[in-house]
């Protein structure tokens, strides 16, 4: 990363590691789980058998997308860190920034819709703060974070993949990617791909959520591990976990839920779709005995899923085959290639 290069999205793991880090304010007995790699939420002990879970998201409205959609993605983005730990979301905060010139129509659309998600997710709405501000060029959230109360051994995290373990991934990579950008880029689409083919991949957009893969694989049983594949995509989330657990894993592409949307959007602007960012693409791990009872129960809920691959107990072996037959390692990309072509879209 230079000043003439600069990366776009979260910073790097090496930055994140060695400076951030060991920059976590006081130190806390309580805090049972605190923030490291591919950790979704932080979980506090409470006493009396109990844990907080708390986990925080900044959220940007989406051109060309109405505001009740940003409402939808702020609530789901949020609960989504907090339901891969096993746990449903109860209580949220918000921090709404707004620029001046905001409608009075907008502010009550994006509130409406705030509220309306988190009835239908059963989130209570705790506190915030909303404001109007020069410097800010669309709506934007600041923050969103989400709590949950939890029994001390009732969660899990992405620290708890085991060898042995089946790696399963929902509905495939590069969610967020093909849904954004075939709304952003609908016309560059059109030159080529009938306009039904198009709509599935907008259609996505509502599946840029784990809330409900998430529960689903835990009332299932067999779970050791979640986690939600957003920057970095399925192939930096792979590796947030096993790094996280201390284990390997051998991963097959050819294995992977491979939505003919995705591919579309993904090979129309030359991006690799497991290193793109994949808010709605859930990494589970779990036993092999439950892995099919966690498939056919997300199947029951409409979310297709598969086995991609193993845990392994060697650290140094985290490989992924491409479906072209060559071998890459586990890494979390450099760049997310979806955030140039994004901001390229928008300028």
């Amino acid at each position: 990363m230079t000043a003439g290069n600069p990366k776009i999205g979260k910073i790097d793991h090496r930055l994140f590691t060695e400076f951030l880090l060991h920059r976590l304010g006081k130190s806390d007995p309580s805090v049972i789980v605190p923030p490291r790699t591919g950790i979704d939420a932080g979980v506090v002990d409470i006493g009396n058998g109990n844990v907080l879970i708390i986990a925080e998201d900044p959220i940007f409205a989406v051109p060309k997308q109405p505001l009740d959609m940003f409402g939808w993605y702020t609530v789901h983005i949020g609960a989504s860190d907090v339901a891969v730990m096993g746990v449903r979301p109860q209580y949220m905060t918000y921090s709404l920034l707004l620029p001046p010139e905001t409608s009075d129509a907008d502010f009550r659309t994006i509130v409406d819709s705030i509220h309306r998600t988190a009835v239908e997710l059963g989130i209570a709405i705790v506190g915030g703060h909303t404001g109007y501000y020069p410097g800010f060029a669309a709506p934007t959230i600041g923050g969103i974070t989400v709590f949950a109360i939890a029994a001390k051994d009732s969660y899990v995290t992405p620290a708890g993949a085991r060898p042995g373990n089946d790696v399963i991934l929902t509905k495939g990579p590069a969610i967020e990617t093909a849904g954004i950008l075939s709304v952003l880029r609908e016309a560059d689409l059109q030159k080529n791909y009938p306009d039904e083919l198009i709509r599935k991949a907008q259609a996505l957009c509502r599946q840029m959520t784990v809330v409900e893969d998430a529960l689903t694989a835990m009332a299932a049983g067999g779970v050791t591990a979640m986690h939600d594949a957003t920057e970095g995509g399925v192939i930096g989330g792979l590796f947030e976990i096993a790094d996280a657990s201390g284990v390997g894993m051998i991963i097959d592409e050819s294995r992977f839920v491979y939505p003919e949307e995705v591919r579309m959007v993904c090979k129309t602007f030359g991006i690799d779709p497991v290193a793109a960012i994949a808010e709605g693409s859930l990494l589970i791990t779990a036993d092999p005995a439950s892995s099919g009872k966690i498939i056919d129960a997300l199947a029951r809920a409409g979310i297709l899923s598969s086995v991609i691959g193993t845990v392994t107990a060697d650290p140094s072996e985290r490989i992924m085959k491409r479906r072209d037959g060559t071998s890459i390692p586990l890494a979390i990309p450099a760049q997310d290639p979806f955030w140039p072509v994004f901001f390229e879209s928008v300028v």
